[in-house]
């Protein structure tokens, strides 16, 4: 199915009801913090995601910084969503660095060992524009650098001023435009930390200010994300000021990749609203279509009642202990649940509510 024809399936699905309107906002929730932040390092599980932005509780380990960046990205989300409700309001330099001072919170430090073992630092401005050069080592071993600092500011105004008009003339398609968007603003790089997680905000952003679902790159996918990005920068060239102007046509890898990505997930959307079978279930995206009846029959138990016995759940199955043994073991290793100290937790959705 083309995308065309994709988001004209979605279109007549709308207006969503009050109950899947609301199920796809939860589920977009969880989908789209943790994996922009396990992009970048966060090491927060799923479910313990789910759990804090869902439920504001924590279980298990974890990094402090892991959970404040965490719950800052969902701050940065809803500011984001109603941002792109004012339509009639043009982009502005002001609202992206609002959004970056929301994720990082606050300035602070970073620690960095140099090549001859002696340790330099700097400072991480929230919500300010880099004030030293940036770069990235590639999956190659190359030293590819961005804007430098004294470039940046103009090159971000100019890059404002084309996306407003653009989005005026409305002759670009709101994927396009999304897709170009995204490559110019990553090869300016405009702050020393979270650009990458501001990118694929705005990416939303632009989405959903056209009426289509917002998408998830999904972490474990994020080699066919930066590799789409790198072929188009070998095409583009090195020159931080070149990929700030690229075209279309230049990018067209990374062009091709974003317009796949937005119709797979777009097709997920529609077939989590429409696909209301039992057996069908939902986890990180991914749509899981169990065999057996038994398995969602214990999931909706523990659900229910997360302390529920084996005993009970092989009950409510119609199956033997042992097989509920073995259908607990295979459920936490694909982490689709996790043990608690009350029991368990379902972190897979199902598509009946």
């Amino acid at each position: 199915m083309t995308i065309d024809q994709t988001y004209q399936k979605w279109q007549s699905l709308m207006p969503l009801d009050e109950s899947d309107r609301h199920r796809l906002s939860m589920r977009f929730t969880v989908d789209f913090n943790y994996n922009s932040n396990h992009i970048e390092g966060n090491t927060l599980t799923y479910g313990q995601t789910e759990l804090l932005l869902i439920f504001g509780k924590v279980m298990g380990e974890g990094e402090l910084k892991d959970y404040n960046d965490m719950k800052a990205s969902d701050v940065g989300l809803k500011l984001m969503e109603v941002e792109s409700l004012t339509k009639d309001m043009p982009l502005t330099q002001n609202f992206i660095r609002q959004l970056h001072k929301t994720l990082l919170r606050e300035d602070y430090k970073v620690y960095r060992k140099l090549p001859g073992g002696e340790y330099t630092s700097y400072i991480v401005h929230a919500g300010q524009y880099k004030t030293r050069p940036n770069s990235v080592i590639t999956r190659t071993g190359e030293r590819f650098e961005y804007a430098s600092p004294e470039e940046t500011p103009a090159l971000m105004t100019d890059l404002i001023d084309w996306y407003n008009e653009e989005e005026s003339k409305g002759e670009i398609n709101a994927v396009d435009l999304a897709a170009l968007f995204h490559y110019r603003y990553i090869r300016i790089h405009p702050f020393e930390d979270g650009n990458g997680r501001i990118a694929r905000l705005l990416v939303n952003f632009i989405l959903a200010r056209h009426n289509y679902p917002m998408i998830v790159v999904r972490s474990r996918k994020k080699y066919e994300y930066l590799d789409a990005l790198s072929m188009s920068d070998k095409i583009v060239g090195i020159l931080p000021s070149k990929g700030a102007k690229a075209t279309l046509d230049e990018i067209r890898h990374f062009r091709r990749y974003f317009t796949n990505l937005v119709n797979e997930e777009m097709q997920a959307d529609i077939e989590f609203i429409t696909d209301k079978r039992e057996n069908v279930w939902w986890y990180d995206g991914e749509k899981i279509e169990f065999l057996t009846s038994s398995a969602p029959i214990i999931l909706k138990s523990l659900m229910l009642d997360p302390a529920i016995s084996n005993k009970s759940l092989a009950e409510n199955a119609d199956i033997s202990i042992r097989s509920v043994n073995k259908q607990i073991k295979s459920l936490l290793e694909k982490k689709y649940i996790e043990k608690t100290t009350d029991g368990y937790r379902v972190f897979i959705t199902p598509s009946v509510p």
